[in-house]
C-alpha cells in the first residue's frame, strides 16, 4: 500500500464518526445511510490530493461530506421529512430518558433543511462560528443569526408536536 493510501485510510478512519453523522441526517427512507457515506468517502479520495492543508482536515472532511451529502439528495429529487434512527445512536450508553430524548432531538433536526441541518451538526459538534462558516461559506455573523433561527424553530417544532 502507498503512503497516500495509507494517509487516507488514516484520515477516513479518524473522521469516521464525523462522517457518520452528517450523512446520518441526510439519509432517507429512499437513500440509505451507507449510501450516503460510500459516496463521500469516493469524495474524499477524488478530493484528497488537492486538500492543501490550507484548514484543519475535520473542516475539509464537513465542507466534502455535506457537499456531497446535499448534491445526493439533489440528484435523487426527494427532500427527507423523517430521518429514523440507526443501530449507531442506539448503541449509546445512556439511559432511557437520555435515549429518548436524543431521538426526539435527531426527528426534529430531520425535519430542518439542507443548511439548518448543516448548521445544527457543527453546533452539536462544537465547531467554532469561524469553523462553520469556513465549512459553509456563509459569515460568521450569518451563522449567528441563522443558529438563533433554528435553535427558536426547534423549540417551536417541540412546543408544536408535544401540544
Amino acid at each position: 500500500m502507498e503512503p497516500t493510501e495509507k494517509a487516507f485510510i488514516a484520515l477516513v478512519k479518524a473522521y469516521e464518526r464525523i462522517i457518520y453523522k452528517v450523512c446520518y441526517l441526510y439519509a432517507t427512507p429512499s437513500i440509505s445511510l451507507e449510501d450516503l457515506y460510500q459516496e463521500v468517502v469516493v469524495n474524499l479520495w477524488k478530493g484528497y490530493p488537492h486538500f492543501r492543508g490550507e484548514s484543519k482536515p475535520s473542516t475539509w472532511v464537513y465542507r466534502i461530506a455535506l457537499n456531497t451529502c446535499i448534491s445526493f439528495l439533489r440528484k435523487e429529487k426527494s427532500a427527507p421529512t423523517f430521518v429514523e434512527l440507526t443501530a449507531q445512536i442506539d448503541r449509546l450508553d445512556e439511559d432511557d430518558e437520555t435515549q429518548r430524548m436524543l431521538r426526539r432531538l435527531y426527528q426534529l433536526i430531520g425535519r430542518l433543511n439542507q443548511l439548518e441541518k448543516s448548521l445544527i451538526l457543527l453546533y452539536l459538534e462544537d465547531k467554532s462560528y469561524d469553523e462553520m462558516a469556513e465549512i459553509t461559506g456563509l459569515t460568521q455573523t450569518n451563522v449567528a443569526t441563522k443558529l438563533s433561527r433554528i435553535k427558536e424553530k426547534l423549540r417551536k417544532m417541540n412546543r408544536e408536536d408535544e401540544g
